[in-house]
Protein backbone atom coordinates (compact mmCIF):
# COMPACT_ATOMS: atom_id res chain seq x y z
CA UNK A 1 0.00 0.00 0.00
CA UNK A 2 1.54 3.25 -1.19
CA UNK A 3 1.72 5.75 1.76
CA UNK A 4 -0.61 8.25 0.07
CA UNK A 5 -3.16 5.20 0.35
CA UNK A 6 -2.88 4.45 3.92
CA UNK A 7 -2.94 8.39 4.96
CA UNK A 8 -6.48 8.52 3.00
CA UNK A 9 -7.74 5.36 4.81
CA UNK A 10 -10.94 5.74 6.81
CA UNK A 11 -8.75 5.25 10.21
CA UNK A 12 -7.25 8.00 12.76
CA UNK A 13 -4.24 5.34 13.12
CA UNK A 14 -3.81 5.23 9.14
CA UNK A 15 -4.56 9.07 9.10
CA UNK A 16 -1.72 10.12 11.35
CA UNK A 17 0.75 7.41 10.58
CA UNK A 18 0.34 9.82 6.45
CA UNK A 19 1.73 12.59 8.65
CA UNK A 20 4.17 10.55 10.84
CA UNK A 21 5.63 8.71 8.26
CA UNK A 22 8.44 7.29 9.71
CA UNK A 23 10.62 7.13 13.46
CA UNK A 24 12.82 10.24 12.19
CA UNK A 25 9.50 12.17 12.46
CA UNK A 26 8.63 10.95 15.34
CA UNK A 27 12.31 11.73 16.90
CA UNK A 28 12.23 15.32 15.73
CA UNK A 29 9.02 16.14 17.69
CA UNK A 30 10.57 14.76 20.50
CA UNK A 31 13.81 16.79 20.10
CA UNK A 32 11.85 19.69 19.33
CA UNK A 33 9.42 19.34 22.30
CA UNK A 34 12.94 19.17 24.42
CA UNK A 35 13.63 22.47 23.71
CA UNK A 36 15.93 21.42 20.45
CA UNK A 37 14.31 23.91 17.97
CA UNK A 38 16.70 24.96 15.40
CA UNK A 39 17.91 23.06 12.05
CA UNK A 40 21.76 22.69 13.11
CA UNK A 41 21.32 21.30 16.37
CA UNK A 42 18.22 18.60 15.34
CA UNK A 43 20.62 17.27 13.11
CA UNK A 44 23.56 17.01 15.76
CA UNK A 45 21.64 15.61 17.83
CA UNK A 46 20.07 13.33 15.37
CA UNK A 47 22.88 12.46 13.08
CA UNK A 48 20.36 12.92 10.00
CA UNK A 49 21.78 13.91 6.56
CA UNK A 50 20.60 17.61 5.80
CA UNK A 51 18.55 16.35 2.89
CA UNK A 52 16.22 13.54 5.00
CA UNK A 53 15.80 16.78 7.71
CA UNK A 54 14.81 19.66 5.51
CA UNK A 55 11.92 17.25 3.47
CA UNK A 56 10.54 15.95 7.22
CA UNK A 57 10.70 19.37 8.76
CA UNK A 58 8.95 20.85 5.35
CA UNK A 59 6.36 18.13 6.03
CA UNK A 60 5.49 18.77 9.72
CA UNK A 61 5.08 22.50 9.29
CA UNK A 62 2.66 21.39 6.23
CA UNK A 63 0.52 19.19 8.14
CA UNK A 64 0.45 22.42 10.70
CA UNK A 65 2.70 19.65 13.42
CA UNK A 66 5.44 22.92 13.70
CA UNK A 67 5.87 26.13 12.81
CA UNK A 68 8.85 28.12 11.75
CA UNK A 69 9.35 30.91 13.80
CA UNK A 70 12.34 33.59 12.83
CA UNK A 71 15.29 34.59 14.85
CA UNK A 72 17.94 35.65 12.28
CA UNK A 73 17.17 37.76 8.94
CA UNK A 74 20.47 37.84 7.41
CA UNK A 75 20.97 35.37 6.70
CA UNK A 76 17.71 33.79 7.12
CA UNK A 77 17.18 31.14 9.98
CA UNK A 78 14.31 29.61 12.18
CA UNK A 79 13.08 27.78 15.33
CA UNK A 80 11.12 25.07 14.52
CA UNK A 81 8.37 24.99 17.08
CA UNK A 82 5.29 22.59 18.15
CA UNK A 83 1.81 24.32 17.67
CA UNK A 84 -0.96 23.70 19.22
CA UNK A 85 -1.54 20.23 16.89
CA UNK A 86 2.06 18.80 17.53
CA UNK A 87 1.52 19.46 21.16
CA UNK A 88 -1.29 16.89 21.09
CA UNK A 89 1.18 14.30 20.20
CA UNK A 90 3.01 14.36 23.46
CA UNK A 91 1.28 12.27 25.10
CA UNK A 92 1.48 9.31 22.08
CA UNK A 93 5.27 10.24 22.75
CA UNK A 94 5.36 9.52 26.56
CA UNK A 95 2.96 6.54 25.36
CA UNK A 96 5.69 4.97 23.02
CA UNK A 97 8.38 5.51 25.66
CA UNK A 98 6.19 3.96 28.54
CA UNK A 99 5.81 0.78 26.39
CA UNK A 100 9.17 0.56 25.34
CA UNK A 101 10.50 0.81 28.50
CA UNK A 102 8.29 -1.65 30.38
CA UNK A 103 8.16 -4.17 27.62
CA UNK A 104 11.09 -3.66 25.42
CA UNK A 105 13.90 -2.69 27.89
CA UNK A 106 11.87 -4.00 30.64
CA UNK A 107 10.10 -7.06 31.97
CA UNK A 108 6.67 -6.45 31.39
CA UNK A 109 5.63 -5.69 35.28
CA UNK A 110 4.20 -2.37 36.26
CA UNK A 111 6.18 -0.37 38.60
CA UNK A 112 6.57 3.42 39.72
CA UNK A 113 10.28 2.97 40.68
CA UNK A 114 13.42 1.56 38.47
CA UNK A 115 16.98 -0.20 39.25
CA UNK A 116 19.54 2.11 39.91
CA UNK A 117 21.24 0.53 37.08
CA UNK A 118 18.18 0.82 34.66
CA UNK A 119 18.10 2.74 30.87
CA UNK A 120 15.69 4.71 33.14
CA UNK A 121 17.89 5.63 35.56
CA UNK A 122 20.50 6.29 33.11
CA UNK A 123 18.32 8.93 31.13
CA UNK A 124 17.26 10.44 34.46
CA UNK A 125 20.88 11.15 35.64
CA UNK A 126 21.85 12.45 31.93
CA UNK A 127 19.80 15.66 32.72
CA UNK A 128 22.31 16.98 34.53
CA UNK A 129 23.82 19.72 32.91
CA UNK A 130 20.66 20.37 30.54
CA UNK A 131 18.80 23.06 30.66
CA UNK A 132 15.06 22.94 31.02
CA UNK A 133 12.94 24.07 27.84
CA UNK A 134 10.81 26.75 28.46
CA UNK A 135 7.80 24.84 30.15
CA UNK A 136 4.69 26.80 31.58
CA UNK A 137 1.93 24.65 33.78
CA UNK A 138 -1.16 25.53 34.79
CA UNK A 139 -0.82 25.43 38.83
CA UNK A 140 -3.43 24.05 41.18
CA UNK A 141 -6.07 27.40 40.88
CA UNK A 142 -5.87 26.47 36.64
CA UNK A 143 -3.36 29.68 36.19
CA UNK A 144 0.00 29.05 34.52
CA UNK A 145 3.14 29.15 35.90
CA UNK A 146 6.68 28.83 34.50
CA UNK A 147 8.49 26.10 36.15
CA UNK A 148 12.15 27.68 36.50
CA UNK A 149 12.40 31.76 37.42
CA UNK A 150 15.51 33.80 36.50
CA UNK A 151 17.77 34.55 39.11
CA UNK A 152 16.34 31.65 41.80
CA UNK A 153 17.42 27.93 42.43
CA UNK A 154 14.80 25.60 42.64
CA UNK A 155 13.72 21.92 43.65
CA UNK A 156 11.55 20.41 41.43
CA UNK A 157 9.91 16.83 43.16
CA UNK A 158 7.89 14.59 40.42
CA UNK A 159 5.43 12.36 42.21
CA UNK A 160 2.58 9.94 41.13
CA UNK A 161 -0.11 10.83 42.97
CA UNK A 162 -1.39 12.29 45.94
CA UNK A 163 -4.81 12.83 47.12
CA UNK A 164 -7.05 14.37 49.50
CA UNK A 165 -9.14 12.00 52.03
CA UNK A 166 -12.47 11.44 50.78
CA UNK A 167 -11.89 12.17 46.88
CA UNK A 168 -11.66 10.06 44.35
CA UNK A 169 -7.97 9.62 42.69
CA UNK A 170 -6.08 6.30 43.44
CA UNK A 171 -6.88 3.90 41.21
CA UNK A 172 -7.13 0.16 41.94
CA UNK A 173 -4.66 -1.43 43.22
CA UNK A 174 -2.32 1.59 43.97
CA UNK A 175 -0.69 0.31 46.82
CA UNK A 176 0.60 -2.74 45.14
CA UNK A 177 2.51 -0.95 42.69
CA UNK A 178 6.10 -0.46 43.63
CA UNK A 179 7.36 2.76 44.25
CA UNK A 180 3.88 3.75 43.86
CA UNK A 181 3.12 5.05 47.82
CA UNK A 182 4.36 7.83 49.48
CA UNK A 183 3.35 11.37 47.51
CA UNK A 184 1.74 12.28 50.60
CA UNK A 185 4.77 12.05 53.02
CA UNK A 186 6.96 13.56 50.20
CA UNK A 187 5.43 16.63 50.00
CA UNK A 188 4.59 16.97 54.01
CA UNK A 189 7.81 16.49 54.45
CA UNK A 190 8.85 19.02 51.91
CA UNK A 191 6.58 21.19 53.60
CA UNK A 192 8.20 20.82 56.59
CA UNK A 193 11.32 21.67 55.35
CA UNK A 194 10.12 24.51 53.45
CA UNK A 195 11.46 27.23 56.18
CA UNK A 196 15.39 25.61 55.63
CA UNK A 197 15.09 25.58 51.73
CA UNK A 198 13.49 29.14 51.71
CA UNK A 199 16.28 30.13 54.38
CA UNK A 200 19.06 28.55 51.24
CA UNK A 201 17.54 30.63 48.64
CA UNK A 202 15.68 27.81 46.87
CA UNK A 203 12.38 28.16 45.71
CA UNK A 204 10.00 24.18 46.01
CA UNK A 205 7.57 22.83 43.42
CA UNK A 206 5.35 20.12 43.69
CA UNK A 207 4.40 18.20 39.92
CA UNK A 208 2.42 15.41 39.03
CA UNK A 209 0.47 14.19 35.98
CA UNK A 210 -2.36 14.88 38.17
CA UNK A 211 -5.66 17.56 37.15
CA UNK A 212 -5.41 21.29 38.84
CA UNK A 213 -8.38 20.72 40.97
CA UNK A 214 -7.12 17.32 42.44
CA UNK A 215 -4.14 19.54 43.28
CA UNK A 216 -5.78 22.36 45.09
CA UNK A 217 -8.03 19.91 47.37
CA UNK A 218 -4.53 17.84 47.87
CA UNK A 219 -2.47 21.17 48.49
CA UNK A 220 -5.17 22.32 50.93
CA UNK A 221 -5.43 19.34 52.97
CA UNK A 222 -1.59 18.70 53.23
CA UNK A 223 -1.12 22.50 53.88
CA UNK A 224 1.62 23.04 51.94
CA UNK A 225 3.14 26.00 51.47
CA UNK A 226 4.62 25.98 48.09
CA UNK A 227 2.96 25.94 44.77
CA UNK A 228 1.67 22.11 42.68
CA UNK A 229 1.56 22.00 39.25
CA UNK A 230 -0.06 20.10 36.85
CA UNK A 231 1.71 18.17 33.92
CA UNK A 232 -1.71 16.41 32.81
CA UNK A 233 -0.93 17.31 28.65
CA UNK A 234 3.29 15.78 29.02
CA UNK A 235 4.72 18.77 28.64
CA UNK A 236 7.56 18.42 30.76
CA UNK A 237 6.98 14.67 30.55
CA UNK A 238 7.70 14.26 26.98
CA UNK A 239 10.53 17.03 27.01
CA UNK A 240 12.74 15.83 29.05
CA UNK A 241 12.05 12.13 28.26
CA UNK A 242 11.18 11.57 32.20
CA UNK A 243 10.56 8.37 33.74
CA UNK A 244 6.94 7.25 33.72
CA UNK A 245 4.19 4.43 34.36
CA UNK A 246 0.63 4.23 33.85
CA UNK A 247 -1.63 3.43 36.12
CA UNK A 248 -5.82 3.51 36.11
CA UNK A 249 -5.86 5.22 32.75
CA UNK A 250 -3.76 8.04 33.32
CA UNK A 251 0.32 8.65 32.56
CA UNK A 252 1.89 9.57 36.09
CA UNK A 253 5.69 10.34 36.68
CA UNK A 254 7.65 7.87 38.83
CA UNK A 255 9.25 9.45 41.89
CA UNK A 256 12.21 12.38 40.66
CA UNK A 257 13.55 15.26 42.18
CA UNK A 258 15.80 18.17 40.14
CA UNK A 259 18.08 20.54 41.45
CA UNK A 260 17.56 23.44 38.74
CA UNK A 261 20.04 26.76 39.02
CA UNK A 262 18.88 29.96 38.40
CA UNK A 263 20.21 29.35 34.32
CA UNK A 264 17.40 26.57 34.41
CA UNK A 265 20.30 24.09 33.93
CA UNK A 266 20.11 21.10 35.80
CA UNK A 267 21.89 20.53 38.25
CA UNK A 268 21.50 17.52 40.27
CA UNK A 269 19.18 14.62 39.99
CA UNK A 270 17.52 12.05 42.65
CA UNK A 271 16.25 9.10 41.17
CA UNK A 272 15.12 6.89 42.05
CA UNK A 273 13.82 7.35 44.79
CA UNK A 274 13.05 5.12 47.29
CA UNK A 275 13.29 6.97 50.51
CA UNK A 276 10.27 9.47 49.94
CA UNK A 277 11.16 11.10 53.36
CA UNK A 278 14.65 10.97 53.87
CA UNK A 279 15.04 11.96 50.09
CA UNK A 280 13.88 15.68 51.12
CA UNK A 281 17.09 16.07 53.11
CA UNK A 282 19.09 14.88 51.16
CA UNK A 283 17.79 17.51 48.22
CA UNK A 284 18.17 19.95 51.09
CA UNK A 285 21.84 19.36 51.72
CA UNK A 286 22.33 19.16 47.92
CA UNK A 287 20.81 22.57 47.40
CA UNK A 288 22.50 24.58 50.25
CA UNK A 289 26.34 23.49 48.63
CA UNK A 290 24.54 24.37 45.49
CA UNK A 291 22.91 27.50 45.99
CA UNK A 292 26.43 28.67 47.47
CA UNK A 293 28.46 28.05 44.38
CA UNK A 294 28.31 31.71 42.31
CA UNK A 295 27.04 31.15 38.91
Amino acid sequence: MRREDLADADCGIAQALGVLGDWWTFLIVRDVAGGTTRFDALQRELGVSRRALTERLAALVEHGVLERRPYSAHPPRHDYLLTAKGAGLLPVLIALQDWGTRHLMGDGELTATADDASAEARRAHALVGRRLPEVVLPGADGRPVTVTTPDVWSVLYLFPGAYAPGTQGYPPGWAEIPGARGCTLESTTYADRHPAFEAAGVRVRGISTQRPDQLAEFAAYAGLPFPLLSDQDGRLAAGLLLPVFSAGGVTRFKRLTMLIDPTSVVRAVQFPVTDPAGSVDEMLALARDHATIPG
